[in-house]
């Protein structure tokens, strides 16, 4: 394995691109949409409290929503596509080694999804600067933006190496990706219904004017969701990676100002456990939940847990489709060209 090797069949995959006047379209189709959103959100934004970073983290949200609906279907037939064209075999014939043509298609399939990046770039700065975001923020979202990219692509190329037709396994690419938007919410939301804790609550009799007897009472047991034991399924959600991992901006009260910051004040309260929030109306005071700073010093980060249960699952397909493409072949799934 070779890095002239990778290059030169990264550089044919690109060539195959670039040679269809889709790509340019669709190029054009993700510039359009980008800027049109640009506009709207400095102008909705600017009505608003959040006028400053609201319109950047909107943009950015937007961007890796289009990351992850568009990445798929440019590796996801990578391998695949090949054996079907019948141009796999005459490369394995070569001097490039099952790694050069994993490696070689994966860094095609991760400047494919950069060239989006690089389109998106501009309107992140202006968008920055119109909110006078700092330079810190615009950094840390295009790191997590371009390992989203590699990410994707690696989970695009390791079906597309398992799975025989390029149908299949850009549906499996995007059903990966719908169970780490989609679906880590929906886990989420179920497991917490389901793991519930009861609490005996006091409910007092009332006087004929309304007010509670608080010498006499009856207990009743309320049950309580705990989302503080399933938070950890939305760690590999990629939005919650993206929200958690990009410094929050706050406003003087403490409140977050962005979309960062309340996806992120969301998640990290989900940590916490119940609480009644009525309390007592003879007892304590009324529970009065902690101010969004103090929520967000007292929790766990878990943007790094996420991107390292994603690079398992990415690793694992990538395997998998190292071994299904190495030669000689001991075994092969029924109907697969060859040559």
């Amino acid at each position: 394995m070779t890095v002239a090797r990778i290059w030169t069949i990264a550089r044919l995959e690109l060539t195959q691109r670039l040679r269809s006047a889709g790509w340019y379209v669709l190029l054009g189709v993700f510039a359009l949409v980008l800027l049109i959103v640009t506009v709207l959100a400095l102008m909705a934004f600017s009505y608003s409290s959040a006028a400053g970073s609201g319109p950047f983290s909107a943009i950015v949200m937007l961007v890796l929503l289009l990351v992850v609906l568009i990445s798929p279907t440019l590796s996801g037939s990578s391998i695949n596509g090949d054996r079907d064209a019948a141009t796999l075999a005459s490369l394995q014939t070569t001097l490039a080694t099952t790694g050069d043509i994993m490696f070689g298609k994966l860094l095609a399939a991760i400047m494919t999804g950069a060239a989006f990046l690089l389109v998106a770039v501009p309107f992140l700065v202006v968008s920055m600067l119109a909110g006078a975001v700092p330079p810190d923020v615009l950094v840390v979202s295009l790191l997590v933006l371009a390992a989203e990219i590699v990410i994707v692509a690696t989970i695009g190329i390791g079906w597309s190496g398992l799975v025989a037709r390029p149908l299949f396994s850009v549906a499996n690419t995007y059903l990966v990706i719908a169970a780490l938007t989609i679906g880590t919410l929906i886990a989420f939301g179920l497991g917490g219904m389901v793991l519930r804790t009861g609490v005996d609550v006091k409910v007092y009799d009332r006087d004929a004017d309304g007010t509670p007897n608080c010498e006499t009472w009856t207990t009743q047991v309320v049950q309580l969701p705990r989302y503080d034991y399933v938070w950890g399924f939305l760690a590999a959600n990629p939005f919650v990676v993206l929200a958690d991992a990009t410094p929050t901006a706050l406003s003087p009260q403490g409140y977050p100002l962005d979309i960062f910051g309340g996806l992120k004040l969301t998640v990290r309260s989900a940590q916490r456990p119940p609480s009644m929030p009525g309390g007592d109306e003879c007892g304590p005071a009324q529970y009065t939940p902690p101010p969004p700073r103090e929520i967000l010093a007292s929790t766990t980060p878990s943007w790094y847990v996420g991107l390292g249960i994603q690079l398992v699952i990415a690793g694992g397909l990538f395997a998998g489709a190292w071994a299904r493409t190495r030669t000689p072949a001991r075994r092969l799934p029924p109907g697969t060209r060859i040559a």
